[in-house]
């Protein structure tokens, strides 16, 4: 059985009425217009809902019940517009925002308490993946990218450029000495990300061919992320190129050639464009807009203005 929701709010008026007459006013139409839509509801439904009598209108059994229930249907819609309302003006729901495993799960991780302190109603779910999700398709609401989005469509605004450094151990530099020239990293165990990198972030191994002519150099060992190529620095396996962010977050590792800047990444903070009067997501973009800068990502001494 199909209702009709505009047939329902009819005859919940009529109920609350008592007559068509002023039903018919309250809803600025006609009176047999009005009845005309009753009628075709009771034939919908397949029984009377309303006796006359002297004194205007009683409901049957069968109205008295679907009055109950459109009563409770209209309260219902009108929490659920309030509450629209208000999440217009305080951000609240949840966000779904991808980024890298790497920039995610270090330092974009530990700015999110500040985040829900600041939003107690925004409840946000982290998707890390170095591939890029479809914001298109949904599969996340927002995503932090470190290359401006290929699809138009989405909305981005753009965030602090991410540098590069070459790094290592202290412990791997006591056992095989500290490069002193970019041509000593050819004697040198090389780290890198691997070739199954995403198209976005091949130049992340930009180290294998540093001041090298011919063939990239190999690299003694790779990863598939950037966090567990620091994982390895920090135990002395060698040597790599890795982000500003993720080597101040491990405070384990010290920079080598700090004359050498390698590959920056734009950063971007995107969004499909029907999201684009979402509070919740303009309060996160926002909110990172102000905590991304090169004071917070960079290495001390190094950091310049975006």
């Amino acid at each position: 059985m199909n209702l009709d929701w505009e047939k329902l709010r009819l005859f919940d008026t009529v109920a609350d009425a008592g007559s068509f007459t002023e039903a018919a006013r309250r809803m600025h139409i006609s009176q047999p217009a009005l009845s005309r839509q009753i009628q075709a509801l009771e034939e919908t439904v397949g029984a009377k809902l309303f006796h006359r009598h002297a004194r205007g209108l009683a409901m049957t059994h069968e109205g008295e019940q679907l009055h109950a229930a459109t009563h409770e249907m209209s309260e219902t819609l009108e929490r659920t517009r309030a509450s629209i309302d208000t999440s217009r003006n305080r951000p609240s729901g949840e966000i779904r925002l991808t980024t890298t495993v790497s920039f995610g799960s270090t330092w974009l991780a530990r700015q999110m308490g500040a985040f829900l302190d600041r939003y107690p109603d925004i409840t946000v779910t982290m998707i890390l993946a170095d591939n890029d999700m479809d914001l298109a398709k949904r599969e996340a609401d927002c995503a932090i990218r470190f290359h401006a989005p290929y699809q138009g469509e989405l909305i981005q605004k753009s965030l602090v450029p991410i540098r590069h450094r070459l790094c290592a151990s202290a412990e791997y530099l006591e056992r095989h000495g500290e490069p002193r020239s970019v041509a000593d990293l050819d004697h040198h165990r090389l780290l890198a990300y691997g070739s199954a990198a995403p198209e976005a972030l091949k130049g992340i191994n930009w180290a294998l061919e540093l001041g090298h002519e011919g063939r990239p150099r190999r690299p003694a060992l790779t990863l598939n992320n950037s966090f567990g190529v620091l994982q390895a620095v920090e135990a002395g396996a060698g040597i790599a190129a890795l982000p500003s962010y993720l080597i101040r977050f491990s405070g384990k590792v010290q920079v080598v050639l700090p004359e050498v800047e390698g590959a920056t990444f734009r950063t971007f903070f995107v969004y499909p464009s029907e999201l684009k009067k979402s509070v919740r997501v303009s309060a996160l973009r926002d909110f990172l807009v102000e905590r991304m800068t090169s004071d917070a990502l960079d290495l001390p001494g190094h950091a310049t203005s975006a």
